[in-house]
């Protein structure tokens, strides 16, 4: 491997976050990586090392896009808690009220909230189907309305890996008029200059990293159907399109491609009050509502403890996002998370272009966290 470049902003105080990042990379568990802290919306780390692609030629740049797979899902979630902020609509209205379609099959009584917590009881699909139909939208929503779900709405989470993004996202075309991708990128990032994206344009498509895939699916603990249909079957993924058709999909559970520093500003947002550059996006009643424990327990799905929020992961029991329990983010397939921290008004992310098998607890980021943390 050749030696990797390292550069970036990182403060004195915080010599143990570079420390920990030189260390990933001497211990070849980088290809190419960033990880950015904000405090009070302001970056004061912003570390970024590695190569952009696998023949290590293209050096990981600050305009380097990284697919972020399901940390896609806390972009969802902010546009959702959006919506309740602005009125238009309710975590406890049910979502056949938006989408009729939807109260098929005895789900008349989901709420958004159960939806966004991942108690909707819809992780997949047991039906053989082609991997390649998750690039249909209409298809896709249509088959989640028409399907039963495998568990009682609401008494029980079970990780929806992939068709959280089309629930959360047909629940915000109901609602909105435009695709959750298109809203986010019109509504937040053109205007605060974020480069983060749900649906990737083609002239954007050059400055991607190459993804290195890990050698081993990850740890799901003792199989079910809810895994299986979740995880394991031909078609639980979107594939069999080409890599430039994958990119440009509009999916708010696992297509999103950003960089670590406008992650971690946007997550800021959550983690200010709902206020970023002297514009209030979201209230903070909006955002405790959106962060708030819809209950603890063992997920059906994931082999963890969870607490979810409405579409967030909640830091309580867990110590992913650093030591706060009130912390609150995503995590995505592979290593790439992104947190806000309200109490101490922290937010971060990291992204990186080699996967582990890790599922939410990747030791490079939570390195990466802890050593901030320590600094502040």
């Amino acid at each position: 491997m050749a030696e990797a470049p390292i550069g970036g902003l990182c403060p004195p105080r915080f010599a143990a976050v570079r420390q920990a990042f030189e260390a990933n990379f001497a211990s070849g568990l980088e290809l190419g990586a960033r990880f950015a802290l904000a405090v009070e919306g302001e970056i004061v780390i912003d570390l970024i090392g590695g190569w952009a692609d696998r023949a290590q030629t293209r050096p990981f740049a600050v305009d380097t896009l990284t697919p972020i797979f399901s940390t896609t899902k806390a972009l969802a979630a902010f546009m959702i808690a959006r919506l309740v902020g602005e009125g238009r609509l309710d975590y406890g209205q049910r979502v056949a009220e938006v989408w009729p379609e939807f109260a098929a099959a005895g789900k008349a009584e989901v709420t958004v909230d159960q939806v966004m917590s991942h108690r909707a009881g819809l992780p997949g699909f047991a039906e053989p189907m082609a991997a390649s139909d998750w690039f249909d939208w209409d298809l896709i929503c249509a088959k989640l309305a028409a399907m039963s779900p495998m568990w009682k709405p609401g008494e029980q989470s079970g990780y929806h890996p992939v068709t959280f993004g089309y629930l959360a996202g047909e629940i915000f075309r109901r609602v909105d008029g435009r695709g959750l991708g298109t809203a986010l990128r019109e509504d937040i990032a053109a205007p605060l200059g974020l480069d983060l994206w749900i649906g990737l344009p083609d002239a954007e498509h050059g400055r991607c990293a190459d993804v290195r895939r890990p050698p081993a699916m990850p740890d799901l603990g003792i199989m079910s159907d809810a895994k299986r249909v979740a995880f394991l079957t031909p078609w639980a993924s979107p594939g069999g399109v080409s890599q430039a058709e994958w990119r440009r999909a509009e999916i708010p559970s696992v297509t999103g491609h950003a960089t670590a520093p406008a992650l971690a500003r946007l997550m800021a947002i959550l983690a200010n009050g709902g206020r970023l550059d002297g514009r209030q996006y979201l209230s903070a009643e909006t955002i405790a509502e959106a962060a708030r424990s819809r209950g603890r327990g063992e997920d059906l799905v994931l082999p963890y403890d969870m607490a979810w929020g409405a579409g967030f992961i909640r830091n309580e029991g867990l110590g992913i996002y650093g030591p706060g329990g009130q912390s609150f983010g995503h995590s995505g397939w592979g290593g790439s998370c992104a947190f806000a921290d309200p109490q101490r008004r922290v937010s971060g992310a990291y992204v990186m272009n080699r996967q582990s098998a890790e599922l939410i607890a990747d030791a490079r980021a939570r390195r990466l966290i802890d050593a901030a943390y320590a600094g502040l």
